[in-house]
């Protein structure tokens, strides 16, 4: 039997680490390129939107949310019954005037608007008055109300230049009202916006006809 010599055993020395190659580095490096590229993208869309979102956020606080002031006149399509006036001598002057109140809005949102008096006056002194009903003009549209009202001279003082008025055959009455309400936006707002009519209309009493109407 053959003698069995004795051995040392030494172990294994551990495997070196293999450089990565220039393709694995490459690699690497583009899809860190490429990374980076989509969060650059990802911030500008973020950028964009954003200023988008300012815009029309802007516009929209510009626009549909500013509160404008309807505007309210008389219409011009008059008509007169009843007309009955004086002389340069004997001045006077008693009729019925048909017309319309139109409220006008502008808004993005319902104008509702309280009853109120309108006043016609001649050189200052009320000839006649008549009530406009409360109502509601709808968002961005106008809305009509008729009325009839009976002006006469009864109360003029005896020192008004009536009488070469009518000597010329115009008589000329203003009128005014004021209507009280509030703007609706959203369902949610609520903006309070008064509203007021100043009108002159001139009547050519050869015709009985409105000359002018100036609002």
């Amino acid at each position: 039997m053959a003698e069995k010599t004795n051995q040392q055993v030494y172990p294994f020395a551990p495997a070196t680490k293999q450089p990565r190659s220039d393709e694995e580095s490459g690699s690497l490096t583009s899809d860190q390129e490429l990374k980076r590229k989509k969060m650059i993208k990802l911030v500008i869309y973020i950028a964009a939107f954003a200023v988008f979102q300012t815009i029309v956020i802007l516009v929209f606080a510009l626009t549909v949310m500013r509160v404008k002031t309807p505007k309210v006149r008389l219409g011009t399509d008059v008509t007169f019954q009843n007309f009955s006036t004086g002389t340069q001598a004997s001045p006077f002057f008693d009729l019925s005037v048909t017309t319309q109140v139109r409220v006008k809005n502008t808004n993005f949102g319902p104008y509702k608007f309280d009853s109120t008096i309108a006043t016609f006056m001649y050189q200052g002194v009320t000839v006649g008055q008549v009530l406009i009903p409360k109502g509601k003009a709808g968002l961005r549209s106008t809305k009509k109300v008729g009325v009839t009202v009976n002006v006469n001279s009864n109360a003029l003082p005896s020192t008004t230049n009536l009488g070469s008025e009518l000597g010329a055959q115009v008589l000329t009455l203003n009128s005014h009202a004021k209507l009280s309400g509030k703007v609706e936006l959203m369902f949610i707002m609520k903006k309070k916006k008064s509203a007021e009519m100043n009108c002159t209309m001139t009547i050519d009493l050869s015709t009985k006809a409105v000359q002018s109407m100036i609002c």
